[in-house]
């Protein structure tokens, strides 16, 4: 699964690439990135209505990602961009696709255990781990700014997933929420491997290209593992098939825009916008699915993204 980050550096990269052939005013443009992140939170928020209706997560899965792939065929093929790879490149992107994949499992795995907003807040950890890897790999020494929003952050994490109040509170809401922050974090963890390594051999490949590849490669690794484990369960009802049919529309939808729309916005402020997909789906759990959270959880969902939006223009 393409998640908030990657977006972000699909949002960079192809400002640069495809220019639109006019620009938008900025006060449109961040307007517009928050009903993108809005849109992209709903895909989650229909995922978890597909879940509480007999879909499995693989299932989920492969077809969020067989339908962006399709989409993004139609995409390219419009837009006359080539697909063909160098051999080293191409096994490097499957390389990286495989990740993909299963930060997509993860994440879908924590959206079906706990409220949707929570798994993205936890997930929303991956430029700290960024930022890290960058440090440990390539010996980029974070700015005090960076180290400053990445303690507020974990600071903010905190509060959000109600876990101060001593080791008696923790080993509680860990109880009730533990397995879903687990796939949470695995997620981060590894779609942050597949960010550094997507800089370091994926650069120059076109945006679209490299997303293209990784949501195929998602399709066919996930669908086939759930085949093979009998794990492709389907909706019961038909409120489970709206819900795996809205994933993949709203999905889609939004990834296309970010091809088509988003270059021609500026940079900066699409960045920071794409920030607003947790809050998104915290208010559209709440209305959706009444998944309700405490006052200081809210609170604390606020810093996080916060931290994160300052984090990234700390690394800029």
């Amino acid at each position: 699964m393409a998640a908030m980050g990657e977006r972000a550096a699909e949002v960079a990269q192809t400002v640069e690439r495809v220019r639109g052939s006019a620009p938008l005013s900025r006060r449109f443009g961040v307007a517009f990135l928050m009903l993108l992140s809005t849109v992209f939170a709903g895909n989650h928020v229909a995922a978890r209505l597909a879940f509480d209706h007999g879909a499995s997560v693989p299932t989920a899965v492969t077809v969020r990602a067989g339908g962006t792939a399709l989409a993004l065929v139609v995409l390219l093929a419009l837009q006359g961009v080539p697909l063909a790879l160098p051999r080293r490149t191409l096994l490097r992107g499957l390389g990286i696709g495989v990740l993909v994949a299963v930060q997509s499992f993860c994440l879908y795995s924590a959206v079906a255990r706990i409220p949707v907003g929570l798994a993205l807040l936890v997930f929303q950890t991956f430029p700290v781990l960024v930022v890290l890897l960058t440090w440990a790999g390539r010996g980029e020494r974070p700015t005090r700014r960076v180290l400053a929003a990445m303690l507020v952050a974990l600071c903010g994490l905190a509060l959000a997933l109600d876990v101060i109040g001593g080791a008696r509170a923790v080993a509680g809401r860990w109880a009730a929420l533990g397995a879903g922050i687990g796939f949470a974090l695995a997620a981060s963890g590894v779609f942050a491997v597949a960010l550094f390594l997507t800089t370091r051999w994926l650069q120059e490949v076109d945006g679209r290209v490299r997303t293209l590849l990784t949501m195929a490669t998602t399709a066919v690794l996930v669908g086939g593992l759930g085949a093979a484990t009998h794990g492709l369960a389907l909706p019961r009802d038909a409120t489970g098939w709206l819900g795996l049919a809205l994933l993949t529309v709203f999905y889609g939808t939004s990834i296309t825009a970010i091809f088509t729309i988003v270059p021609r916005l500026a940079a900066a402020s699409s960045m920071v916008a794409l920030n607003f997909e947790p809050i998104a789906a915290l208010f559209l759990g709440w209305l959706v699915l009444g998944q309700a959270l405490a006052p200081v959880q809210i609170a604390g969902a606020f810093v996080v993204v916060g931290a994160i939006a300052s984090l990234g223009a700390g690394r800029r």
